[in-house]
């Protein structure tokens, strides 16, 4: 096992220990959660670690090192593909090293090798389910042994109702779970227009909507292609992400007549803070959780249209945005057109979204909830000490 040179300073002993564990991917939702939530705890007082279980040959990771600068103490487990008999022992060992009060996994391979790890050690084990991408059948056996995993964990933090229902269906025991979306945390330093077009390499005059996420299936960037392609021919497309469909995704673009409309990014540290620099933000998902995308596209301030998926109803409305049925390029390309001509609307609805992201989806009321789930399976978390408002969200 080798330890994050930064691991920051270890904080005093005022509140509980808390580890999460990760496999963490190049960027996405759940790294974001991880870094949000850890950051949080730590501030209100804990003492956080995060684990991230990465490809042997790599020591390192864009989210350490955001939270070793955080005082979030980081460890990093590189493995060798398919041992996992050597990282479960690993695993074990870092945990009698730590002595966490509570394991907190997040995504399945932890959910799946790490739970019994912890439990085997007698450690109160908490899962945050992120969501569920369905896929090739790989992956659709992972997420099957992931539902396992979750029967045996003491508690299981469902992001949306949609998905505390489908976890049930998986005969999650329902008293194990508990529905809190994902909250905003604030960490974000956008970059005012000009700045963000300009480290893009975005014309200053020109009409942008914008797709920000995983180039795979669940996330639906072959739909906005799709969109783009029957919206007003001014109107240009920027995509910030990377995954496996980047090819097969610049071949449609080329086949649509679209490719001289759509500006690739590849993947983008901080990606949240250039989303000033859309027009619109589009969110195509074929399937999400509460989606911390379109939080950021929230604060920020950016006119919003999503497909009515998973929570992301539960988020927005049609008075903060335009939701559309998913796997409709044609309702997509019509919302992008009225946010261009109608603008107005566009930027009022954008308004009302910001004021609902500050007054539903507060970073503090979300970390309280995260401890309340820790006291309902026996973790002793000091109660705060100050009046807050409802946890329920």
């Amino acid at each position: 096992m080798t330890r994050d040179v930064s691991v920051g300073t270890r904080p005093a002993a005022s509140g509980i220990r808390v580890l999460h564990v990760l496999a963490p991917a190049a960027f996405g939702g759940l790294e974001k959660v991880v870094e949000a939530i850890s950051t949080l705890q730590r501030s209100a007082g804990h003492e956080v670690h995060v684990a991230a279980i990465l490809d042997e040959g790599i020591d390192s990771h864009p989210l350490l090192r955001t939270l070793a600068d955080r005082s979030v103490v980081t460890h990093t487990l590189p493995v060798a593909p398919r041992a996992y008999s050597e990282e479960r022992r690993r695993m074990r060992v870092l945990c009698e090293e730590i002595g966490p009060h509570v394991v907190h996994t997040h995504g399945y391979r932890p959910d799946v090798l790490h739970t019994p790890t912890a439990r085997s050690l007698g450690i109160p084990v908490v899962s945050t389910s992120h969501g569920f991408t369905g896929g090739g059948w790989k992956n659709r056996l992972y997420e099957r042994l992931q539902r396992r995993a979750f029967r045996r964990c003491d508690a299981v933090i469902a992001v949306s109702r949609p998905m505390a229902a489908m976890l049930i269906a998986s005969r999650v025991p329902k008293n194990v779970i508990h529905c809190i979306p994902n909250a905003w945390p604030g960490s974000v330093d956008f970059l005012e227009r000009d700045e963000a077009r300009a480290r893009l390499g975005l014309d200053e005059d020109t009409f942008y909507v914008g797709f920000i996420g995983r180039l795979g299936h669940e996330k639906g960037a072959d739909i906005f292609l799709s969109a783009l392609a029957q919206t007003a021919r001014d109107i240009h497309g920027v995509v910030i992400g990377d995954g496996r469909m980047r090819a097969r995704l610049v071949a449609q673009a080329e086949a649509l007549g679209i490719a001289q409309r759509v500006h690739w990014m590849g993947a983008v540290e901080n990606a949240g803070s250039y989303m000033k620099a859309l027009d619109g933000f589009a969110l195509t998902s074929r399937t999400e959780g509460t989606p911390v995308v379109l939080l950021e596209a929230m604060a920020a301030g950016v006119p919003i249209v999503a497909t009515r998926v998973g929570g992301v109803p539960g988020v927005v409305s049609n008075r903060e945005a335009i939701l559309v049925s998913p796997d409709s390029p044609a309702a997509i390309a019509a919302a992008i057109d009225e946010l261009r001509v109608s603008r107005e609307a566009a930027l009022w609805r954008a308004g009302r979204a910001a004021a609902r992201l500050e007054s539903r989806f507060s970073a503090s009321r979300w970390q309280r909830r995260y401890d309340q789930v820790y006291r309902t399976i026996g973790v002793a978390v000091p109660e705060p000490t100050h009046n807050g408002s409802t946890l329920d969200v």
